[in-house]
């Protein structure tokens, strides 16, 4: 099967630097409006076999202009959500971006039973994560896209994948819809084959001026 991890378009929390991963979750900016409608022509060379989308608003809305230029049926999953921020929920200082950080990527380096400030730990996110995609992987073997969420996407891909580890993740940012494609199976592992940073339609899509704490790179 082959991912095409798609991080959902920009939203309020994103441009203010907050920590926002509660449920049903902001919708889009502007901006992220125009990211999400973006997708269809940058992706008009890929054969997408299904569509699927978490449980938060903002990656349904993200979904809709590939699903309409698909006439695809976007999957709510539950399990590809994001990782909660729990006791550091809406905080938007550096130090929380960082302390955050610091614990998903830790998981991504194997240490799963560490867990976030009255959250959850390593073993529930990969837990419900994986599910989530071993449930994808019995309906198709073809190419599936896949709209997710920053931390999650990236913490997923460097801890289930052969070719990339926590380092890279921490390295390596994730604009809103930037796309990180991996291929393998639940059975067989997972090789990271693509990590593009930018917005799919873009660079011009980018706004650097926000201070994303789970699309950002760690340095």
């Amino acid at each position: 099967m082959r991912l095409l991890l798609i991080r959902h378009g920009q939203t309020p929390a994103n441009v203010l630097g907050q920590l926002d991963t509660a449920h049903p979750g902001p919708g889009l900016t502007d901006l992220g409006h125009r990211q999400a409608a973006a997708v269809p022509d940058a992706l008009g060379h890929e054969r997408i076999d299904g569509l699927f989308v978490s449980t938060l608003v903002r990656t349904q809305l993200t979904a809709e202009p590939l699903a309409a230029a698909r006439g695809l049926e976007p999957l709510i999953t539950d399990g590809l959500h994001e990782i909660e921020a729990s006791d550091l929920e809406g905080r938007s200082t550096y130090a929380d971006h960082m302390r955050y950080m610091d614990v998903v990527l830790s998981w991504a380096a194997g240490d799963l039973e560490r867990p976030m400030p009255g959250g959850p730990n390593g073993h529930d996110f990969f837990g419900r994560f994986d599910s989530a995609i071993n449930d994808i992987g019995n309906e198709h073997d073809g190419t599936v896209a896949v709209v997710s969420h920053g931390a999650a996407i990236r913490v997923w891909a460097a801890g289930r994948s052969t070719n990339i580890d926590a380092e890279y993740a921490a390295t390596h940012d994730l604009a809103n819809t930037g796309v990180v494609v991996v291929t393998g199976s639940m059975a067989e592992g997972w090789v990271v084959e693509e990590w593009d940073r930018a917005p799919i339609g873009g660079a011009e899509l980018d706004d650097l001026s926000a201070d994303d704490p789970t699309g950002e790179a760690v340095v």
